[in-house]
């Protein structure tokens, strides 16, 4: 049966709100301050840059653990859904960042280490204060008890004794929440953004939703052992470039092969790693694709119309970098965008400091 032009353009309208409202992207910032460490860091001025252009531009702010709960219930979100979110508990979210995002009714999540929040250091926020916010509607999580790198096994500790002091580590932090009266969320960031295989399991296990650094948006094709966010701050606060990432789609990644974060798990050890991405390239124009390492443009190698490999051109160095892949959709005026982090220890075996 034929179709009419205003029937085709109805249905093409329909597709793309449907394709729209699978994504949502997520934020994270630490420090909104002028006078913090410029990595991790957002001026107060430019913080209210960003949260006016969500606002002006009908960005959708919802706090994360609808949208997680949404997205595991397959439901659909509302066009241009963000959420925000802010890690390690920094007073000057309270002092600078908090009457902004009250000032646009935007929620948000804070994940805290308590271990760190009973120092008293004069930089972080008390109990008192996480919970006048938590009773003003923000939400506190789970940033580990210690804020240790969790998927670091130390060099005397078996695997056993690494799983029981992780989740330890993991659970105290959620009792401690607990303790305070606030609810258990059960959404633990990645301290530093690290996690490997091993740690994904185990919090798969504790039955945590896991979020990591890594950039990307979420849909209800992620994995919810290593959900991606953008950061926000330092070199990555420029506005015209986070306007780009606000539009991004989550790449509909339906298998990884070589996907280990940490490379010394990897047998046999091979740097630079060769990643395997399987996709549903129904909406994602592949012709397009383009994936980038450390600056470097490198093209993907397809195995076939769904699955490709991408290998950086180097060694990778040792610490933290990613591979980062964008795609265009044919329904939508976004690109697809995905992240591999990747860990890289020392030569000699130990870790980086960082």
């Amino acid at each position: 049966m034929w179709l009419s032009s205003g029937r085709i353009i109805a249905l093409f309208s329909i597709l793309m709100i449907a394709f729209s409202n699978k994504a949502a992207v997520v934020l994270q910032y630490h420090h909104v301050s002028d006078t913090t460490p410029t990595s991790t860091s957002i001026s107060v001025e430019m913080f209210a840059v960003h949260m006016s252009y969500l606002a002006n531009n009908q960005y959708q702010v919802m706090p994360l653990k609808d949208i997680i709960s949404q997205l595991k219930q397959g439901k659909k979100l509302a066009p241009k859904t963000v959420a925000i979110t802010f890690d390690d508990g920094y007073l000057n979210v309270l002092t600078h960042a908090d009457p902004i995002l009250k000032q646009h009714e935007f929620s948000y999540t804070l994940f805290i280490a308590p271990n760190e929040i009973d120092k008293g250091h004069k930089n972080m926020l008390n109990w008192l204060q996480i919970k006048s916010l938590a009773e003003s509607g923000v939400d506190i999580a789970n940033h580990s008890s210690e804020h240790l790198h969790l998927n670091r096994q130390l060099t005397d500790e078996t695997i056993d004794q690494w799983q029981q002091r992780i989740t330890d580590d993991i659970e105290q932090a959620e009792l401690s929440i607990i303790a305070h009266q606030l609810p258990s969320l059960k959404l633990l960031a990645y301290p530093y953004g690290e996690y490997n295989t091993e740690l994904q399991n185990l919090v798969s296990q504790l039955g945590y939703v896991g979020i990591g650094q890594h950039s990307g948006a979420l849909s209800n094709l992620s994995d919810f052992t290593a959900l991606p966010r953008f950061p926000a701050s330092g070199r990555f606060s420029n506005i015209e470039t986070l306007a780009v990432k606000l539009k991004s789609l989550a790449m509909p990644v339906t298998k990884l092969v070589n996907a280990n974060p940490q490379l010394d798990q990897h047998q046999p050890l091979v740097n630079p790693p060769m990643l395997t991405i399987k996709l549903d390239t129904e909406d994602v124009d592949t012709r397009q694709l383009h994936c980038y390492i450390l600056g470097q443009l490198v093209e993907p190698k397809w195995l076939n119309k769904q699955t490709f490999t991408i290998t950086a051109t180097n060694a990778l160095p040792i610490g933290r970098s990613r591979y980062n892949c964008t795609a265009p959709s044919y329904s939508d005026k976004g690109y697809y965008w995905f992240s591999q982090p990747w860990i890289n220890r020392n030569a000699d075996g130990s870790w980086y400091q960082g």
